[in-house]
């Protein structure tokens, strides 16, 4: 009996260290997805529709976990980035306009990024003109310098510190059954402002970049199908963690902002009003999450679209690598630095119109980034036996339309506000 518990307890271990040893692209790449926007989406969801909202957490944790696991999975079984596959089974001619119209966008979501470490540092006094400076010089020497087992590490202690909203929420006090019922139940309006929320809230879900870092992420670590099940699962804990954040997000503006009936129009707009409310930890707890967000992606941006970039060129690419050995990577994510930190640093630039443009152009290429990828997960040469089964391309596709739907209504909107 004491030779089989022995022997049960050592497979356990066994198990625990080979999870954490692939632990890392999941959570990561799934975590960035509550960056400055998506914080400021829950907010104002919250704080304008109570917990209304809550039960859109569920479709969204769903689709979420479908293309992020295809992404994983494409990764560990052709050793190949998205960017990369895309060039290979499309031609350079796609996959460049592809990349400059993600390159476009991204310059716009970064902006946005580092407007959010701004404005968050700004609550603790600190001016914009110190603190972006400082951020981009810790992001390019963290990437630059760093091996990529460093980098990894702390983008995994950054992701602990989102846990902050769950104390936050839990500070609120809510009134957990109208949480329930709202999480549970599904409910709907055809206020056009509550349309347009809800397309926001569920659209700020999946982004282009998004996949390909992922996929990339999982070539740079070395992950093959072999450990593969163990990846699926760091993706889908990635997923749920994401969301619960998110969750609680909603559920602190809910009971704080909305239940008070007080107007916000920004994740900091709610941070300052939270503290005569919930008290200053709570301010302070909801200003070091967002911080910390915009930080974490303004990290995590640039290297993804370093990554797709050379991919698609067919140029080195890796963190860890030498500056001899992949000269466009590291060169294209230093601009990229240079300018994010640059334009927020100009006094008086229209961020809003900047993130607009981004959002919009993001939006557009959407729907080619997930066609792209349901087509060459289904190809059979390509992924053999690992192709989506029958029941799983169900899912996707309806994941895929639903979000297609979405992102055009959400464009539109974009355009023509007075639509919605």
């Amino acid at each position: 009996m004491n030779v089989l518990k022995r022997a049960t307890n050592k497979i356990n271990f066994r198990s625990i260290i080979f999870f954490l040893s692939v632990l890392g692209p999941g959570i990561i790449t799934a975590n960035v997805d509550n960056d400055a926007g998506g914080i400021t989406t829950y907010s104002l969801a919250g704080a304008r529709y109570g917990y209304s909202m809550l039960w859109t957490l569920i479709p969204i944790t769903v689709a979420l976990i479908i293309t992020q696991e295809m992404c994983s999975r494409m990764g560990a079984v052709t050793g190949k980035g998205l960017a990369d596959l895309i060039r290979e089974n499309y031609g350079i001619k796609i996959t460049f306009y592809l990349m400059i119209a993600l390159f476009i966008a991204n310059i716009g979501t970064l902006c946005a990024e580092f407007a959010g470490w701004a404005a968050s540092m700004e609550i603790f006094g600190v001016s914009k003109y110190i603190s972006v400076p400082i951020a981009g010089v810790v992001v390019w020497w963290l990437v630059f310098k760093g091996s990529f087992k460093l980098v990894e590490r702390v983008f995994l202690v950054l992701c602990t510190v989102y846990f902050t909203y769950v104390i936050s929420g839990l500070m609120a006090k809510p009134d957990w059954l109208e949480v329930a019922k709202g999480t549970l139940i599904p409910s709907f309006s055809f206020q056009s402002g509550y349309v347009l929320m809800l397309v926001g809230v569920i659209g700020t879900t999946i982004t282009p970049w998004m996949q390909f870092y992922l996929q990339s992420a999982v070539v740079d670590k070395g992950i093959t199908i072999e450990q593969y099940k163990a990846s699926r699962l760091d993706v889908i804990i990635g997923c749920i963690i994401t969301d619960i954040i998110a969750f609680f997000i909603i559920v602190t503006c809910a009971a704080e902002l909305f239940a008070k009936n007080i107007r916000v129009e920004t994740a900091t707009d709610a941070a300052l009003a939270l503290a005569p409310l919930a008290g200053q930890y709570s301010k302070i707890l909801f200003a070091v999450g967002l911080a910390n967000a915009s930080l974490f992606a303004a990290s995590i941006l640039p290297l993804a679209v370093a990554y797709y970039i050379c991919e698609g060129m067919g140029w080195e690419a890796g963190v860890g690598k030498k500056f001899k050995d992949a000269p466009q990577f590291f060169s294209i994510f230093t601009a990229l630095i240079i300018i994010g930190v640059g334009i927020i640093l100009i006094p008086r630039m229209p961020l809003l119109d900047l993130m607009l443009i981004s959002q919009v152009v993001n939006g557009i290429m959407l729907p080619f980034v997930l066609i792209f990828i349901l087509q060459l997960i289904n190809k059979k040469e390509l992924m053999g036996e690992y192709v989506n089964s029958r029941i799983y391309n169900v899912f996707a596709w309806a994941s895929t339309i639903i979000m297609i739907v979405l992102t055009v209504i959400l464009v539109v909107t974009s355009f023509f506000p007075t639509i919605a």
